[in-house]
């Protein structure tokens, strides 16, 4: 029987008289292909999958959600302003026989006190300056004036004759 000295002996010759190799890393990885054999492929993958978007693109089409989202919004607003032009008024001042000082802070109030109440739209009666002393009626250019300096009033224009014609003016309160 042989004892463990004599095969561990055995064991180590027989790894010193082998000729040591270099070992060889093996590596899994693909080897390196040079640039341009890449690069074609990738390009050909690439036209194909332009060409297959371009035509559901052009069987399909697309949707602009925004400018739908955009163009809705604008039709309630225009429906809702021309609401606004046709509804009658929800409230009316008469400032006949006042002087433009009073006119301007009696309107001033009227028109705060219409938008703490939440109505959108008043009717001014002015008149026409039949009976003003000068040749130019007084009070309808002060009405217009205080509508275009005033930030809460928007739209305005002149009713039809039976509703006073251009001795009035109706005004959507912003």
């Amino acid at each position: 029987m042989t004892s463990f000295g004599d095969i561990l002996s055995q064991w180590e010759n027989i790894q010193h008289t082998k000729p040591e190799k270099k070992q060889v890393q093996v590596s899994h990885k693909k080897a390196n292909a040079s640039f341009m054999e890449e690069e074609k492929p990738q390009q050909v993958i690439e036209q194909n999958a332009r060409q297959a978007m371009t035509a559901w693109l052009n069987r399909y089409g697309t949707v602009d959600k925004d400018k739908v989202v955009q163009e809705r919004e604008l039709q309630v607003k225009m429906k809702d302003r021309e609401f606004l032009r046709t509804m009658r008024p929800e409230a009316t001042i008469d400032l006949h026989g006042l002087t433009q000082d009073e006119a301007w802070n009696r309107l001033d109030a009227f028109v705060g006190d219409c938008k703490r109440r939440g109505l959108k739209k008043i009717m001014i009666i002015h008149g026409k300056g039949n009976h003003s002393h000068g040749a130019d009626p007084v009070l309808g250019p002060m009405v217009r004036l205080f509508i275009e300096k005033d930030a809460r009033m928007g739209s305005s224009g002149h009713p039809d004759g039976n509703n006073g014609g251009s001795g009035a003016t109706w005004v959507i309160i912003k």
